[in-house]
C-alpha cells in the first residue's frame, strides 16, 4: 500500500499515552486531599479585658521589679535626647520618671471589681442616674503624650444601683492606663453594664489632648466629645 507522505500512520482506537489516559485527553484532575491548614496561633489579647471581672495585668510587685529596667530606658533616653545623665539636674530624674510613669498608669493594678462589689445596691429605681463633669487623665497610646477631659454618665437602673463616687472610680481606673478615646469610653460603658446589667447606659468624653503635629502656635487639639450608648429592651 502506498504511503501518503507527511501523513502519520493511524493509531489504533484506544490508544493510551504513558500517563494511562486516552492520548489527546488532558489528565482528568480528580478531587486533590485537603491542604493542611498550619496550626493558629493562640490569639492573645493585645488589651486588657473591657469586662469589670479581668485579670490584673500588673502588680505592686512588677512595680518594684521593673522599676530599675524603667529607669535604665529613661536613662538611654535622656542620653538619646543629647542630655548628660550624670549632671546635677538630671541624676534622680530616670528614677523620678520611671515612678511618675507607673503612678501615671496605676490602672493596669486595679480591677473594677476590687471598688464595685461592696457598692452594688438593690434598689427599686427606674430613673435615669446621671454623674456629670468627672475629671479624667489618660495617656495617649500613639504619643505617649497625656490627654485630659471630663466624664458624663448616665444609665438606667434595672433594680439595681451603684454608689455615685464608684463611677468616678471607673473612670479613674481604665483612663490610667495608654489609652485612645474611643476604647476608653466603650470600656467605661461595657464596666457599668456587665456590673448593673441597666437598661441603658450612655457615656460621654470630652478630652484634649496635646498634638505633636500642630505645627501652629497652640500645641493643643481642640476639645472631642465621643458618645458610646447601650440600650436593652
Amino acid at each position: 500500500m502506498e504511503k501518503v507522505p507527511g501523513r502519520l500512520p493511524a493509531k489504533s482506537r484506544g490508544a493510551r499515552c504513558s500517563n494511562g489516559f486516552p492520548e489527546g485527553e488532558p489528565p482528568r484532575s480528580g478531587p486533590s486531599p485537603p491542604a493542611e491548614k498550619p496550626p493558629r496561633p493562640e490569639s492573645k489579647s493585645a488589651q486588657p479585658a473591657d469586662g469589670w471581672k479581668g485579670e490584673r495585668p500588673r502588680s505592686e510587685e512588677d512595680n518594684e521589679l521593673n522599676l530599675p529596667n524603667l529607669a535604665a530606658a529613661y536613662t538611654s533616653i535622656l542620653r538619646s535626647l543629647g542630655e548628660d545623665p550624670q549632671r546635677q539636674g538630671l541624676l534622680k530624674t530616670p528614677w523620678r520618671a520611671a515612678t511618675a510613669m507607673q503612678f501615671f498608669t496605676k490602672g493596669y493594678q486595679e480591677t473594677i471589681s476590687d471598688v464595685l462589689n461592696d457598692a452594688i445596691f438593690d434598689e427599686d429605681h427606674d430613673e435615669m442616674v446621671i454623674v456629670k463633669d468627672i475629671d479624667m487623665f489618660s495617656m495617649c497610646e500613639h504619643h505617649l503624650v497625656p490627654f485630659v477631659g471630663k466624664v458624663h454618665i448616665g444609665y438606667l437602673p434595672n433594680k439595681q444601683v451603684l454608689g455615685l463616687s464608684k463611677l468616678a472610680r471607673i473612670v479613674e481606673i481604665y483612663s490610667r492606663r495608654l489609652q485612645v478615646q474611643e476604647r476608653l469610653t466603650k470600656q467605661i460603658a461595657v464596666a457599668i453594664t456587665e456590673a448593673l446589667r441597666p437598661a441603658g447606659v450612655g457615656v460621654v468624653v470630652e478630652a484634649t489632648k496635646s498634638n505633636k503635629d500642630n505645627k501652629g502656635v497652640n500645641p493643643l487639639l481642640p476639645s472631642c466629645h465621643l458618645l458610646v450608648a447601650t440600650c436593652k429592651q
